[in-house]
């Protein structure tokens, strides 16, 4: 069994006032029995984890957000749709931990943001199974999100939370694990007093434990569309598509 988590629990404020959930934001458009409607920013995330197998989806909400139960309902895509509450504000990684009680140890669990657009469509496919993988993504401002650097072989050394100047213009916009790692890092969640807001601080500590994960450098284009300028990048993006997949895009990813 594969699952997609969904993290939509947050409140963005980046992009407020909206009279909806940020993950309904109207970001392009679909065409629906031959006419051409809206769609949501987070149908692209679903679009993509649906591409890269997943029949299940757990979508992690906030207790008001009772708009996307009644937006996506009970199933997507031959894909069923479950719904968990995060009752506060906690940060991504307990967010995704919301999720650990459907997921077995052998299932995959596929990880992205629903306030982003990104291709390849079919970016989840790139990423290996049985343990941790980071599909990364070059961006013009790398210290704005998680920057992932790696060795020569694709292992991943240190995920640069939000550094003022990152050593790589490498970002992660989706990842894949088992359920066995996800309980791994959700034990050492717990045994770090909860503290860890981001993903990546806590891989970090769990590399240092002796964890392992790949980075895999098949990302073209990627758009946070949390704030108004990100809106505008993904209307661009999604009108003139993505550009030229990078040279050392197949290539091991390393450090740069």
């Amino acid at each position: 069994m594969t699952w997609g988590i969904v993290p939509a629990a947050g409140v963005g404020s980046r992009i407020q006032p909206l009279a909806f959930s940020k993950e309904l934001l109207p970001v392009g458009s679909r065409l629906v029995d031959g006419s051409e409607r809206p769609r949501a920013v987070s149908e692209y995330l679903v679009e993509r984890m649906l591409r890269g197998g997943a029949d299940r989806l757990c979508f992690v909400i906030s207790p008001g957000k009772s708009d996307i139960v009644e937006y996506f309902g009970g199933a997507v895509g031959g894909a069923r749709i479950c719904y968990v509450v995060q009752p506060r504000p906690a940060g991504l990684c307990d967010a995704l931990f919301r999720a650990l009680p459907f997921v077995a140890p052998g299932d995959e669990v596929l990880v992205g943001l629903p306030d982003t657009v990104w291709f390849p469509a079919d970016g989840y496919r790139a990423l290996p199974g049985g343990g941790l993988a980071f599909l990364c993504f070059p961006v013009e401002r790398p210290e704005l999100f998680d920057a992932v650097v790696s060795g020569p072989d694709g292992a991943v050394r240190e995920i640069e939370v939000k550094a003022a100047a990152p050593s790589t213009g490498w970002v992660w916009g989706g990842f894949k694990l088992t359920g066995a790692v996800l309980a791994e890092l959700h034990a050492l969640f717990v045994e770090r007093g909860e503290v860890d807001a981001y993903v990546g601080t806590l891989v970090n500590a769990w590399l240092e434990r002796g964890g392992a994960a790949k980075a895999v450098r098949r990302g073209r284009a990627y758009v946070d569309v949390g704030t108004l300028d990100g809106y505008r990048q993904a209307l661009r993006l999604l009108r003139e598509g993505p550009q030229p997949e990078p040279e050392d895009a197949g290539a091991a990813p390393g450090i740069g």
